[in-house]
């Protein structure tokens, strides 16, 4: 065990995404937007109230005192754990009948611990016995697979682990739910994935509301419209002679409160109820609101009128024969063709189906499904609306529009790749949530009962839902083995050499679809994690490693960085990657050395082994972007985190060599280079807004551009010199364009055999390498005063 000290994150952290959070709270005009403000404001509080107290220690593995490793914590942005166990949940309405049926319930201090012990007696676990054998149970947090376990050991006579296992469980049953939620059908199988269950992509759809502005328009056309008509029309009745109407802005024909009909005064009152109950339902919009519109005008004679309107002052008559002929001039008289089209034009619009409504009638086609599946198809969801559908006439027929379908194909249950193709999977981050779905699969494949193996691929994948902790001390995320429930199947997995063979082409074909659906984005920490499951599964060591954030790195490295850098020099040598980052001889990472010179590259910190000649090399490397060195701590370490990224091709080499995926992304190579350097104009070319933003916009830039380099590297010198004449013809003439033109020139100097100095300059030409990270002002950031930031 190390001595070292051990550090811990702190609270500046989470008080500024408190302040965040509340400011959000109180002034989003979104009302859901608020209430998930709300609900961050309450798990920031946790999060600060648990570090105050003690409570908490975030950094650690095991965050909330006195709580083991495996227990599923909620976690708040950045990895900040709050303190509440997410398996901690009342009781649903299925296990408050239950409980309430039983005639002697166990003992216990709360109704969950009552729960728990009862599904350990023989009814119980007749109970979880039947639910396995027909697959009728969800495992939506690890926790609820753990007594399926101790059911199936106890049916397969292996009393003794149970035993063991029920007793690790024991101390927190008055707690937490370790029973499955059960179903009325089991659940399909197979290698399609989707996004979002049938309940969560119905779940906004059915929330959806009628636009503000839309209402408002809805309202004016369908109740403040006709009661305008029906005002002019009573006021017209009053004229003797000829309608008030305007030629050349003058008033012309007879005028009003000259005649009352013997029903005028019925018809005002009339007029007047609707519009008090109008005004009540509908909040008046526009120029019907207006002061000194021919609506208010009209109305407030109406209003100040006797009941047989004699008592209006000749200033008040002649506003009524204004307005009068203001509107009639413009849309006729009531009753007229003109006005009357001008009305049935309008009333066609307002019958039109709103989206909320078309919204509603698509969460109703969802309902059909299991909700908590996905979508075979997207095809039935798109007809037009049923009469049993439509909630007014005027929707039958109506088309669902293609934005709301789309929100629907997020519950499309279909390969990857399709969901990649039809955008549902836009990015490394969503492909590594689907992801689980297929590998949770294949890791069951290693066992042979058809009833655990389920159980296995359903807790692993609510198991990679799990939101990682923010970690220092070079701590490593719980594994999933670490499950008391999952370790103790260790007797029961065999390898198979079918289940090897699955996982080995599913991580070849992930990674063929990160790398060529994003190539302009490094792959994120989740999706790292969920290929290094794969690369296990299909018994491959790959060195895979992680993104660390830079203000929690702790200037050093494990191994598999510097494994993985050796890989890198061998497989990249010589290429323009190789020359573009002066990658070291693959001789510096040799393994044959003496048992002394090991130990002067290898130590340990924290319990993990290090490679110290790999962080030197970082670090010398980092000297480049550091100037003088006098910055914030977070940039020095970026500094050095983006060499280490150069050093590994961030997985691509190791990737790439272990897959034997090099001849594939060759014919490739020559299109991702493209993409991913147009990515890179686009994002240069985006107006410069906050301060932070545009450093974390510079950085995705660099990553990306790093990619292109990787990707360039498989292309043929000439295909290369075309890339960059490409590129060099997308830079805008000026802005960003004008600065990111030094990198360009920087590439095409290493294509020409150029070199970089130690600086990071092209040596004897214009140019310079692209670095994400900088110890002071970047060279791509506009030369502005701070005050302007």
């Amino acid at each position: 065990m190390s001595d070292e000290p051990r550090f811990a994150a702190s609270s500046a952290y989470a008080m500024g995404q408190l302040w965040s959070a509340l400011d959000k709270a109180r002034s989003d005009r979104d009302p859901e937007v608020r209430r998930r403000a709300e609900k961050k404001v309450a798990q920031w509080q946790a999060v600060l109230s648990g570090m105050a107290s003690g409570e908490l220690t975030v950094g650690s593995r095991t965050p909330v005192v006195d709580t083991p490793a495996w227990v599923t914590l909620e976690v708040a942005h950045g990895g900040f754990a709050t303190g509440r166990y997410l398996a901690e949940t009342p009781l649903d309405d299925d296990e408050i009948v239950l409980l309430g049926s039983l005639s002697e319930p166990p003992p216990g201090t709360t109704d969950r611990e009552r729960l728990n012990l009862w599904y350990l007696s023989d009814a119980g676990l007749d109970a979880l016995s039947a639910g396995i054998l027909d697959e009728r149970y969800r495992v939506d947090v690890p926790e609820e697979g753990a007594l399926l376990v101790v059911a199936w050991l106890v049916g397969k006579g292996h009393h003794e682990l149970a035993l063991d296992l029920v007793s690790e469980l024991r101390p927190l049953m008055h707690r937490l739910r370790f029973t499955p939620r059960f179903r009325s059908r089991p659940r399909p199988a197979g290698a399609l994935v989707h996004l979002q269950t049938v309940a969560d992509a119905a779940r906004p759809l059915r929330r959806a509301e009628v636009r503000p502005d839309i209402q408002a328009m809805l309202d004016t056309l369908q109740v403040w419209h006709p009661l305008f008509d029906r005002l002019i029309a009573l006021w017209t009745e009053t004229v003797d002679g000829e309608l008030p109407h305007l030629s050349e802005g003058v008033v012309n024909g007879g005028w009003p409160c000259q005649t009352w009909p013997a029903d005028w005064s019925a018809k005002r009152a009339q007029w007047l109820a609707d519009f008090r109950e109008a005004t009540e339902a509908h909040p008046a919009t526009g120029r019907h609101q207006h002061p000194k519109g021919n609506f208010a005008r009209l109305r407030q004679a109406l209003e100040a009128s006797s009941e047989d309107g004699r008592n209006l002052t000749a200033r008040d008559v002649g506003w009524v024969r204004r307005a009068l002929a203001n509107t009639i001039t413009k849309d006729g008289a009531p009753g007229t063709e003109r006005r009357v089209a001008l009305r049935a034009m309008q009333a066609a619009i307002a019958r039109r189906p709103t989206f909320a409504e078309l919204a509603h009638v698509l969460a109703g086609r969802l309902d059909r499904y299991p909700s908590d599946g996905g979508i075979p198809s997207v095809d039935p969801l798109g007809v037009e609306v049923g009469p049993d559908e439509a909630t007014d006439d005027a929707a039958i027929g109506a088309s669902i529009p293609e934005h709301l379908v789309k929100k629907a194909t997020r519950a499309l249950e279909a390969p990857i790749e399709e969901l990649v193709e039809r955008g549902v999977i836009g990015s490394g981050e969503v492909l590594a949530r689907v992801l689980p779905q297929i590998t949770a699969e294949l890791v069951a494949a290693n066992i042979q009962d058809s009833g655990l193996a389920p159980i296995f691929s359903q807790s692993y994948a609510a198991f990679r839902r799990r939101r990682s902790l923010l970690l220092l001390n070079l701590e490593h995320q719980v594994r999933f083995e670490e499950l008391p429930w999952i370790g103790v199947l260790g007797p029961f997995r065999a390898s198979n050499d079918g289940a090897k063979h699955g996982a080995a082409q599913t991580l070849r074909q992930t990674t063929l679809v990160a790398l060529t659906a994003f190539p302009y984005s490094i792959l994120p920490n989740p999706l790292v994690r969920e290929l290094g499951a794969l690369a296990t599964q299909a018994g491959l060591t790959v060195p895979l490693v992680e993104e660390v954030a830079a203000d929690i790195f702790m200037g050093t490295f494990t191994t598999k960085w510097r494994r993985s850098a050796a890989i890198t020099s061998e497989v990249m040598a010589g290429s323009l990657y190789a020359r573009y980052y002066d990658l070291p001889n693959s001789g510096v990472w040799s393994s044959s050395t003496s048992l002394r010179s090991r130990a002067g590259r290898f130590t340990r910190r924290w319990g993990k082994e290090t490679a110290d000649d790999f962080a030197t090399l970082c670090a010398d490397r980092a000297k480049e972007a550091q100037g003088d060195g006098k910055g914030s701590y977070v940039a020095l370490n970026g500094t050095v985190l983006e060499q280490s990224q150069i050093l590994t091709t961030h997985n691509l080499a190791a990737l790439t060599a272990s897959l034997d995926l090099s001849d594939r992304v060759a014919e490739l190579a020559s299109d991702l280079a493209d993409e991913t350097l147009r990515w890179v104009v686009r994002r240069q070319s985006q107006p410069w807004r906050e301060y932070h933003a545009n450093l974390q916009m510079i950085k995705n830039s660099a990553y990306a551009w790093r990619q292109a380099i990787f990707f360039l590297s498989f292309c043929e010198p000439d295909v290369q010199s075309s890339v960059v004449d490409r590129l060099r013809d997308q830079l805008p003439s000026a802005g960003s364009g004008v600065r990111l033109r030094d990198a360009v020139d920087g590439l095409a100097h290493i294509l020409n055999g150029g070199h970089f100095t130690n600086t990071g300059l092209a040596d004897g030409s214009p140019g310079r390498r692209f670095l994400g990270w900088s110890v002071g002002r970047h060279w791509l950031m506009p030369a502005l005063p701070p005050t302007v930031w």
